[in-house]
């Protein structure tokens, strides 16, 4: 992806904060809403490979109704245009899909006291990704987010190796491990993570569109379950008094 819009005159990391106006954040909880992302990320996977094609069409699993998971869907002009998942691992509750997946890796760390973050299930709408080269970007934007809301240790990313420049780019992850069987997909993925507090402040400073405020995280990630609007969103990325800057 470029930095730079061709011919705009505009920073891509401009345009990531601009997008903010274009986009709802909202926690799914409702089972309508679910399956919303449920349905997305089967069309996603199989277009991918991911996974073979089934007839009910949906794509969930147990990891989706544990207590330490929020699953998200990103909203535009009310349609849902991407999906992702977070859970959060530590020692009072420390399963999550890659923590199951690379336990020899992982489980020290919980055994440590580590709080992981490990955001999975990550899906963009096919009809939209090549049109909004952004959103995954604002999508991976919820994970980091989580690593704030949770203080997290260690972030994760468990993903196929061409996609890893993209979470080398954006986060600065690294390779922790070769690729292995995930969960029965298809295609083999690789753990990346990070030091979330070691990384943060370089983060942010190249992409000010991971800024955040105390507000922002309560809304997606506390109690109360309240669909955070574009305006709320872009704000929360434009305020140099964020959280995401300290």
């Amino acid at each position: 992806m470029s930095s730079v819009a061709p011919g705009s005159g505009v920073s891509f990391s401009q345009r990531l904060i601009d997008f903010l106006d274009r986009i709802e954040y909202r926690r799914l909880e409702e089972p309508a809403e679910r399956e919303q992302a449920f349905n997305l990320r089967y069309e996603a996977y199989v277009r991918e490979g991911m996974i073979s094609i089934s007839f009910d069409k949906r794509l969930t699993d147990a990891y989706d109704e544990m207590d330490n998971v929020h699953v998200f869907g990103i909203y535009m002009d009310g349609e849902i245009a991407s999906t992702i998942r977070v859970h959060v691992a530590s020692p009072g509750m420390a399963h999550s899909p890659t923590v199951d997946a690379f336990p020899e890796m992982l489980m020290p760390e919980i055994d440590k006291g580590s709080t992981i973050v490990d955001p999975t299930r990550f899906a963009v709408h096919p009809a939209m990704s090549g049109r909004y080269p952004e959103l995954p970007y604002v999508t991976a934007r919820l994970g980091f987010l989580a690593s704030e809301y949770y203080a997290a240790d260690l972030g994760l990313a468990s993903v196929r190796l061409e996609h890893q420049a993209f979470y080398k780019r954006l986060f600065g992850l690294r390779p922790l491990c070769p690729p292995r069987v995930y969960h029965g997909m298809n295609k083999q993925l690789s753990l990346m993570g990070i030091n979330y507090c070691a990384v943060r402040e370089s983060v942010v400073a190249r992409f000010p569109f991971m800024r955040t405020t105390a507000e922002e995280l309560d809304t997606l990630f506390g109690m109360a379950s309240v669909p955070l609007g574009a305006l709320a969103a872009a704000a929360a990325a434009r305020n140099v008094e964020s959280v995401g800057t300290r």
